[in-house]
C-alpha cells in the first residue's frame, strides 16, 4: 500500500501530499453529504474518522522507521546490536535509516571485537601469568633450586608478558589515532640492519640475508617504520626451521617502494592470510598474535599495504610491504579500525551487563499516542486486532443495510445488540460478573426501541445502555471513573488508529489492505450477481429481496454509507476501548487532603442542615394551615403552591449528594472526625429524603388537579430514585459500602428505567388521565393526541369510537404513517398493537382517515370533543 508513497523522495512532500489527501476527503465527504442531505452532526463525526483514517493510512510508513530507530536504539542502550531498520523509503527518513544501520553495523563489529578483545587479553595474560605464579611457588617452597636455569625461565615468562603488555600498549595508541608521524629521509638498509640485530638480541636463533640497495631512501617515520620491520623478522624468525635464513629485499617502485620478508617456514595458507593480521590471530607457534596487526597498521599509517602474496617455492611465507610515495596522509592518521571502534572509556560496563542509559527503562520519554494521552491509556499486552475490526465492520454494514430511517423499530435494537457483541467478544474484561451484569442490563435498556413507540423512552434507554455498557468494559467503580469513561468512548477513535493500522497492516511491506479491497470487492460482487439471480428465479425470495434491501435512491445509498460508517467507528471505538480499557480511575483513587480545621468543613454542612430544617418547618406550615393558609399567604392555588417548587426541590436533591461527597472527602480520620460527619451528614440525609416525599407528594397533588403527564411521570421516577441514592448513602456509610455507591447509583438508575419502560409509561398516562375523567369528568384530549401510539389501545379501549378516533387520528401523523406500517425494518410492538386498536374501532368514515394518515378536520372533531364533554 505504501510502497507507491515510499518513492517519494521529499519529506516534505510527503507531508504535503498527507494533508492535501485528509483535506480533500473530509471536504468530499461534506459536499457529498450536504448533496444527500444527511444530518451535519452525522456527516462531520464520519468525515473527521475518515479523514484521520487516510492520515493513518499515509504516515503509518512514514514514521514507522522513526519507531524502529527508538526500539533499535533503546536495544542498542541494553547491549543488543542485532537490531536493524528495514523501509523502502527514498526521502530522508529512510536515508537516515540507512545511514543508522549503517551504524549499528558498525557498533555490533565493534563490540564482538571488544569482547573479543577482553576475552584473547585474559587468556594471553593467563599463560605467562600461571606459568610464573608456578616456578616462583616452586622456588619459594624450595622444590626447585634457585639455580641459572629456573631464574632464566622465569624471567623469560615475565619478558613474554612484558612484551605482550607492550604491543597491547602500542596498538592501543595506533587504535586512538594518538599516534603523531615524524616523516624524515630514512636510509631502509641501514634501518633493516639495525632492525635484524634488535630481533638477533632476544635470543631469535637462524640467519638473516639482506638484499637491500644502499641508496634506497625513503621518506618515512623512522621508529614506526622500525617497529614494523622488527615485529614482521621476529614472527618470520619464528617460524623458520633451524639451518635456514630470513630474506629481506627492497627496491624502488614506478609509484613507490616495496619491502619483502621471506622465510621458508610452513608459509600461511590462502584463506588465513588475512586473518593472522587481526589481533591474536596467532597459530600457535609462541607469539602474542599482536605482532603482525601492530604492523599492519604501522604500514596504514604510511598510505601502504601489508600483505601475504604466494612464495617463490613450494614452501615458506612471503610477505611484502608496499608504500607509495606521494601517498596522502594527515599528520595523525587513525586506523582502520579507528574508524569503526570509538576508545572504550573507563566506565563501559563489562561484557555481560546492561549499560547506562541516559532513560531508564520505566522513564521513557512517551512519543506518538502514548504521549498524547500519557498514563490514563497506555497500550501494554495488546497485539493486532483484526478479528474485532472484521466485527466492527460487520456491525456497521448490519446498520448500512438494515437499519430503518423511517422509525425506531427492530433494526435498532439489533444493530445495537450487534454493536455490544462485536465489542463484548473481545473485551478483555468479559468474564468479569460486572462486565456481564452491565452488559444484560444494557440488553434489556435496548429492548424499548422494539417494544414501546415513545420515542423518549427508546433515547433515554439507549443513551443509558450505552453509558452502563461502557462501565461495565472498563470497570468504572468510582464517579470520576464513570465520567472519564464518556469521555474514553469518543476518543477511542483516536486512541485506537495505531492499533487499527496495526491490525489491519495498513502500510509496510506485509501490508493486508489490498488483500482486504480484493476481499471486500469480490464479496459484494458475489452478492450482488447471485442476489439478483436467485431474485429473479424465485418470487418469494425476490419478495424478501425487495423487503430487505433499502431503496437505492442516491440520498438513500449516501444516508446509510454515512450511517455504515458511522455505526462501524463507533463500534470499533467502543471495542478498542473494551479490549484495551482506558484508566478511568486515574482519578478516582486520588483523595484529597483532609482540612487542618474541622470547622472548615462542619460549619458549611450546619448551615445547610440548617436551611433544610427551616423548609422543612415552613413545609409542615403549609401543611397544617391548609389551602386557605396558602391561598391567603401566597395567592396561589394549592396546586399550583406545589407544583412550583417541584423542580427546585429536585436540584435541592441531586445537590446535597454532590455535598455528601465533598464534606466525607475532606473530611478527618479522627474517630472525633468521623463522629461529626456521620452526625452532621446523617441528619442532612434524612432531611433530604423530608424534602424528596414533600416533592412527590406536592406532584401528587398537581397530576390529581391538572392531569398526569409523560414528563411529570419521569420526574417522579427521578427524584424517587435520587431519593433511593440518598437512602443507600445512609447505609453505605453506616456499613463501610462507600465504595460501592457509584456502581450502586449507576446500576439503580438503569433499574429505574427498565422498570419505567415496563409500565408502558405512554399508556400509563393514558389510563391514569382516563382514571381522572371517570372521576372528575375532566379530560384533555389534545394532549391524549400528544401521545405515542403506545398509548392508542388503552384510547380505542376506553373512549367512545367517534372520540377515540379523533385522538387516534392525531397519534397517525407522527407514529403510524404508512411509510413507517410498510416498513418491515421498523416493525414495533407498541405501534402492531395500536393498529390492532384501529382496526377495531370499525369501518368508519373516522377509521379511514386514521389508517389513511389524513388529519381529521379540527372542525369535525371540535363538535365530537364538544358533544363528548356535554
Amino acid at each position: 500500500m505504501s510502497a507507491w508513497f515510499d518513492t517519494v523522495s521529499s519529506l516534505k512532500a510527503k507531508l504535503g501530499i498527507l494533508v492535501a489527501a485528509s483535506v480533500v476527503t473530509a471536504v468530499l465527504l461534506t459536499l457529498l453529504g450536504s448533496a444527500a442531505r444527511v444530518p451535519a452532526l452525522l456527516v462531520l463525526p464520519v468525515s473527521v474518522a475518515l479523514a484521520l483514517g487516510v492520515t493513518q493510512l499515509l504516515a503509518a510508513g512514514m514514521v514507522a522507521p522513526l519507531r524502529r530507530m527508538t526500539e533499535v536504539s533503546r536495544a542498542m542502550a541494553r547491549g543488543d546490536y542485532s537490531g536493524r531498520v528495514r523501509t523502502s523509503a527514498t526521502d530522508e527518513v529512510g536515508q537516515l535509516a540507512a545511514a543508522f544501520n549503517r551504524m549499528a553495523e558498525d557498533l555490533a563489529t565493534v563490540d564482538r571485537e571488544r569482547r573479543d578483545l577482553i576475552a584473547t587479553v585474559s587468556h594471553e595474560l593467563r599463560t605467562p601469568l600461571t606459568a610464573m605464579t608456578a616456578l616462583l611457588e616452586n622456588l619459594a617452597d624450595g622444590v626447585v633450586p634457585a639455580d641459572p636455569e629456573h631464574l632464566d625461565a622465569a624471567l623469560e615468562e615475565a619478558q613474554r608478558l612484558g612484551r605482550l603488555v607492550e604491543d597491547l600498549l602500542q596498538l592501543s595508541r595506533l587504535e586512538a589515532g594518538v599516534v603523531d608521524l615524524d616523516d624524515q629521509d630514512v636510509a631502509v638498509r641501514a634501518l633493516v640492519e639495525e632492525s635484524v640485530a634488535q630481533v638477533r638480541s632476544t635470543g631469535r636463533p637462524g640467519d638473516f640475508t639482506v638484499d637491500v640497495a644502499d641508496d634506497l631512501v625513503v621518506t618515512a617515520d623512522p621508529s614506526r617504520l622500525r617497529q614494523l620491520v622488527v615485529n614482521v623478522l621476529d614472527n618470520a624468525a619464528r617460524h623458520s626451521p633451524p639451518g635456514t635464513s630470513v630474506r629481506i629485499s627492497g627496491a624502488t617502485a614506478p609509484d613507490g617502494w616495496w619491502l619483502e620478508v621471506s622465510d621458508e617456514g610452513g608459509g600461511v595458507a590462502p584463506e588465513d592470510r588475512e586473518r593472522v593480521f587481526e589481533r591474536f590471530g596467532t597459530d600457535g607457534a609462541g607469539g602474542t598474535g599482536l605482532g603482525l596487526a601492530v604492523a599492519r597498521w604501522v604500514a596504514e599509517l604510511h598510505g601502504g599495504t601489508l600483505r601475504f602474496v604466494d612464495p617463490d617455492g613450494s614452501r615458506g611465507a612471503r610477505l611484502r610491504l608496499e608504500v607509495p610515495t606521494a601517498a596522502p596522509r594527515p599528520a595523525s592518521t587513525p586506523s582502520p579500525a579507528d574508524e569503526r571502534e570509538p576508545v572504550v572509556p573507563p566506565t563501559t560496563a563489562p561484557t555481560g551487563t546492561s549499560r547506562p542509559s541516559a532513560v531508564a527503562a520505566g522513564e521513557r520519554p512517551q512519543q506518538g499516542m502514548d504521549g498524547l494521552f500519557g498514563r490514563f491509556w497506555p497500550e501494554d499486552g495488546i497485539g493486532s486486532g483484526w478479528r474485532t475490526v472484521v466485527a466492527a465492520a460487520v456491525a456497521g454494514l448490519v446498520a448500512g443495510v438494515a437499519l430503518s430511517f423511517t422509525a425506531v423499530g427492530v433494526t435498532w435494537t439489533l444493530v445495537a445488540v450487534v454493536c455490544g457483541a462485536a465489542a463484548l467478544l473481545t473485551a478483555r474484561r468479559r468474564r468479569e460478573p460486572w462486565t456481564l451484569a452491565c452488559a444484560g442490563l444494557a440488553l434489556l435498556l435496548v429492548l424499548p426501541m422494539t417494544l414501546l413507540d415513545a420515542w423518549w423512552i427508546q433515547m433515554l434507554g439507549l443513551v443509558s445502555a450505552t453509558a452502563v455498557f461502557l462501565c461495565g468494559v472498563t470497570g468504572a467503580r468510582t464517579m470520576p471513573g464513570i465520567v472519564l469513561t464518556g469521555l474514553a468512548w469518543p476518543l477511542a477513535s483516536l486512541r485506537g488508529l495505531p492499533w487499527f493500522g496495526r491490525s489491519l497492516r495498513l502500510a509496510g511491506t506485509a501490508s493486508r489492505a489490498p488483500a482486504v479491497v480484493r476481499t471486500t470487492a469480490w464479496s459484494l460482487l458475489g452478492l450482488a450477481v447471485f442476489g439478483t439471480i436467485f431474485a429473479t428465479a424465485n418470487p418469494v425470495f425476490g419478495s424478501w429481496v425487495d423487503q430487505l434491501v433499502p431503496n437505492l435512491t442516491f440520498n438513500d445509498l449516501v444516508g446509510r454509507a454515512f450511517v455504515a460508517c458511522f455505526v462501524f467507528a463507533a463500534t470499533l471505538g467502543a471495542s478498542y476501548l473494551a479490549l484495551n480499557p482506558a484508566d478511568v480511575e486515574v482519578l478516582g483513587g486520588r483523595r484529597p487532603a483532609a482540612l487542618a480545621n474541622r470547622f472548615e468543613w462542619l460549619v458549611p454542612v450546619l448551615v445547610v442542615d440548617a436551611v433544610f430544617v427551616a423548609f422543612i418547618a415552613a413545609e409542615a406550615r403549609a401543611l397544617i394551615g391548609g389551602r386557605d393558609y396558602i391561598e391567603a399567604t401566597t395567592g396561589l392555588t394549592y396546586a399550583d403552591f406545589v407544583h412550583q417548587g417541584f423542580g427546585q426541590l429536585t436540584l435541592a436533591t441531586a445537590l446535597t449528594v454532590l455535598v455528601v461527597w465533598v464534606a466525607a472527602r475532606r473530611a478527618g480520620s479522627t474517630p472525633e472526625d468521623r463522629r461529626w460527619l456521620f452526625a452532621s451528614l446523617g441528619l442532612l440525609c434524612v432531611l433530604t429524603l423530608l424534602v424528596v416525599a414533600s416533592a412527590l407528594r406536592g406532584m401528587a397533588v398537581y397530576q390529581d388537579a391538572y392531569g398526569f403527564t409523560t414528563l411529570r411521570l419521569f420526574v417522579d421516577v427521578f427524584e424517587g430514585w435520587l431519593g433511593f441514592v440518598v437512602l443507600a448513602i445512609m447505609v453505605a456509610g453506616v456499613a463501610g459500602w462507600a465504595r460501592w455507591l457509584p456502581r450502586i447509583a449507576l446500576v439503580s438508575g438503569a433499574l429505574a428505567l427498565v422498570g419505567l419502560a415496563a409500565i408502558n409509561p405512554d399508556a400509563w398516562v393514558a389510563g391514569r388521565n382516563l382514571d381522572r375523567y371517570d372521576a372528575t369528568g375532566k379530560l384533555d384530549l389534545y394532549y391524549l393526541q400528544t401521545l405515542s401510539a403506545d398509548a392508542a389501545p388503552v384510547v380505542a379501549d376506553r373512549l367512545p369510537q367517534e372520540v377515540s378516533a379523533c385522538v387516534l387520528a392525531g397519534m397517525a401523523q407522527t407514529s403510524m404513517r404508512p411509510e413507517t406500517l410498510d416498513d418491515p425494518r421498523a416493525w414495533n410492538l407498541g405501534r402492531a398493537r395500536a393498529e390492532e386498536a384501529i382496526d377495531g374501532l370499525g369501518r368508519t368514515a373516522m377509521q379511514n382517515a386514521v389508517l389513511g394518515g389524513e388529519l381529521v378536520a379540527d372542525d369535525e372533531c371540535a363538535g365530537v370533543w364538544a358533544a363528548f364533554a356535554e
